[in-house]
């Protein structure tokens, strides 16, 4: 069993006890579920193209950053300029939670994506009650029809969806799924290596209309220079920021550079 498969085992069984805890009618209730999302793909297509990430750690690096708080980390991407903020959700496995979600939501006014392992339409309910505008749904750990019906029904909820794809195969079974944008993980799930060379190889295999985004391993200006000729847009980074200090001005620095080459 790899670690993905480990974290998808646990995420059914904590999906089944909050539902049994909190019904869908009261998400519904919430005070930001009829909130109007601001769309991600767009703000990624007229901005700076850097979806910036607030991870406290990860199975394969443990912890990264558990000092600094949500809001100052999504207020200093914001003031960086990023496009979007990717806040993980996800408690066992990388020490976020749903709180998380909707400190960055009172912080800032750019498009947040809740980046967690979704097997469950009320995962994508929980999204948009707790101020998301974004999903995230990994082709890998679900099926054709999962992954059309659970990117159906975030459109519905007016969310865009990041579809993320690692390889050909996961890439092909994409292609009918009403995606906004492709995230092509440079990670290799299964050893962890981590290689652009990933998003370079598949670039040519996502139609058009679909933005393009590269996920993981993107630790330098020259990178996104480089990928920007594969026709990506958007550009998914975590660590790089999150291992610093200040996240926010990291950021700030990398945009500010990145904005000289282009």
């Amino acid at each position: 069993m790899n670690i993905l498969d480990k974290i998808i085992a646990d995420k059914i069984k904590e999906v089944e006890l909050k539902k049994s805890l909190i019904p869908v009618s009261q998400l519904e209730n919430s005070v930001l579920f009829d909130r109007k999302c601001i769309s991600l793909a767009e703000s990624i297509k007229t901005g700076s193209g850097i979806i910036a990430e607030h991870k406290r750690r990860s199975p394969s690096k443990s912890v990264i950053n558990q000092n600094l708080n949500v809001h100052d980390v999504a207020k200093g991407y914001e003031n960086a300029e990023a496009s979007g903020i990717s806040v993980l959700t996800d408690g066992k496995y990388f020490g976020g939670s749903l709180e998380d979600l909707l400190y960055a939501r009172a912080s800032v006014q750019i498009p947040i994506l809740r980046k967690e392992f979704m097997i469950d339409e009320y995962q994508i309910t929980e999204a948009k009650a707790y101020g998301a505008d974004a999903i995230l749904l990994i082709a890998s750990v679900l099926t054709q029809e999962q992954l059309i019906y659970l990117a159906d029904a975030a459109k519905y909820l007016g969310m865009d969806v990041l579809l993320e794809v690692h390889n050909q195969d996961e890439l092909e079974k994409s292609l009918r799924v009403n995606a906004d944008m492709i995230g092509v993980n440079n990670r290799n799930l299964k050893t962890f290596e981590v290689s652009i060379d990933n998003s370079k190889k598949l670039s040519k295999l996502i139609p058009d209309g679909v933005v393009k985004v590269s996920e993981s391993g993107i630790s330098n200006t020259a990178a996104i220079a480089e990928l920007k000729n594969y026709g990506y847009e958007g550009f998914l980074i975590g660590e790089n920021f999150m291992k610093t200090d200040n996240p926010g001005a990291a950021a700030k620095e990398f945009i500010t550079e990145l904005k000289s080459k282009v």
